[in-house]
């Protein structure tokens, strides 16, 4: 239900108001100045105000209203403002519209012109909203997952079951497993399947934007904000937020963190007014928490906060009995985007598919079909179009920790291992680090940390 916060200094005026409000079904609060309304603004939602222009009986200047709605501005308000008046001055009107007011009444009013001035400003405030949260998302895909070995399905059975619930749920797998897919699936299966689903990946997010990427900003909030952001908390708000790559977050901002999921308040970046996050949490990782809490680089008390539910997704080589049904979904998939839509694999091509350790899991299944479907010469695709040979034992001895391996300051030995691994795989950034157990986000960091060209590991 909207609420409206009616600031007058005459008690009368403020009832007339507010039982016209309530007859059409708004909730009212009321304060007698700007003091007292600033306080409730800090301490309750509000939907929209009803600000009178003035508040001394020697003056009707509108100086007193116009100071509040400055006081507005600097606190980085968004709350739509209706200004009253009991003289039809067009001179203040204009100003409270200059400094963010929406529309004006003049008192006396009548009850209609209240009522549809208020629902108008209201409507028009909630279609701006929305269309900035279709603006800031991507439309999601509904989750597709395959699931035919005894493990799979049994995650997928304790997915549904933890999907009717809103608690916090945490899932594990190396990189590539589909947990962003999970994700996905528990939400089309959550009570909040009708409301947004937002993903954010906390390894692309440099520390200085993650108040800004998480909690949006105002304008002028720092050099850059150049205008308003919705965060992914207030776009997510009612629906489901999805965290992936969450061991990646800076120990300095897992505070930030843990206030928002302990409380669900926050405050916009540059404005002081608390708002509050409607969201169901899902995060994701691939790195092993338990042993980053040990290094002191990951909060205790925020896994907590994160793994009411824990999932985890077994590698692609413990669910052998899904390979051949997730490469002809990738095939019909890929057949369809490159308008190849006859493709079908061979008896030997199966055979090496269900063979294939798949290090980089369905992420590289995905990538070794959608190969085969351009550089195939004909519909039938064999075992030698999947080009699946395994990489050479220099690599995956040193991987493996050979022996042979020379004594090397760690540093100097991940620059080795990383040069190598980009080599192996012909300058692919992502299969090397794929292969190296590294995110994406991971590997492009200990590049640019090595100042490693990425030119020469192609040559």
């Amino acid at each position: 239900m909207d609420t409206i916060l009616v600031i007058d200094d005459q008690a009368d005026v403020r009832m007339a108001a507010i039982v016209a409000l309530n007859q059409i079904g708004y909730q009212c609060i009321e304060a007698q100045g700007p003091e007292q309304a600033l306080g409730l603004i800090n301490s309750s939602t509000i939907s929209l105000i009803l600000l009178d222009m003035n508040f001394k009986l020697d003056t009707t200047s509108g100086d007193e209203g116009l100071r509040f709605l400055k006081q507005l501005q600097s606190l980085g308000s968004t709350i739509p403002v209706v200004v009253m008046t009991a003289w039809a001055s067009v001179d203040v009107a204009v100003k409270a519209m200059q400094l963010g007011a929406l529309d004006f009444i003049e008192k006396p009013w009548n009850n209609l012109r209240l009522t549809a001035v208020v629902q108008q400003q209201l409507k028009q405030q909630k279609t701006s909203h929305d269309n900035a949260c279709l603006k800031a998302l991507n439309t999601t895909k509904n989750a597709d997952y395959i699931a035919n070995s005894p493990a799979m399905r049994q995650l997928l059975t304790r997915a549904k079951r933890a999907a009717k619930t809103d608690a916090s749920i945490l899932i594990t797998g190396e990189n590539g497993t589909g947990k962003s897919l999970l994700a996905q699936y528990i939400h089309q299966h959550s009570n909040r399947c009708e409301q947004r689903y937002v993903s954010v990946n906390i390894g692309a997010i440099a520390p200085s934007l993650f108040e800004s990427e998480l909690f949006g900003h105002k304008k002028g909030a720092f050099t850059d904000a150049k205008e308003d952001r919705l965060g992914r908390f207030e776009i997510a708000n009612g629906g489901t937020l999805f965290l992936d790559e969450i061991a990646t977050l800076p120990l300095e901002l897992q505070s930030k963190m843990l206030r928002v999921l302990e409380s669900q308040e926050f405050e916009v970046l540059g404005s002081s007014q608390t708002q509050i996050a409607d969201v169901r949490i899902i995060a994701a990782t691939n790195a092993q928490l338990a042993k980053a809490i040990e290094e002191g680089e990951f909060r205790r008390d925020l896994l907590f906060r994160l793994n009411t539910i824990e999932l985890h997704i077994p590698p692609l080589r413990e669910r052998v009995e899904d390979i051949i049904e997730l490469a002809n979904h990738l095939l019909t998939a890929h057949g369809r985007k490159y308008k190849r839509t006859n493709m079908t694999l061979t008896t030997h091509a199966m055979t090496a598919l269900t063979q294939y350790s798949w290090p980089g899991n369905v992420r590289e299944l995905s990538h070794c079909i959608e190969r085969a479907v351009i550089m195939s010469d004909n519909d039938n695709i064999t075992a030698n179009d999947l080009i699946l040979e395994q990489p050479s034992s220099e690599v995956s001895h040193s991987a493996a920790g050979d022996k042979s391996l020379p004594l090397l300051p760690l540093e100097e030995l991940e620059k080795q291992m990383i040069q190598k691994a980009l080599a192996e795989f012909n300058g692919n950034v992502i299969a090397a680090g794929e292969f190296l157990g590294l995110s994406k986000s991971a590997i492009y960091r200990r590049i640019d940390k090595h100042q490693l060209d990425l030119k020469e590991a192609d040559s």
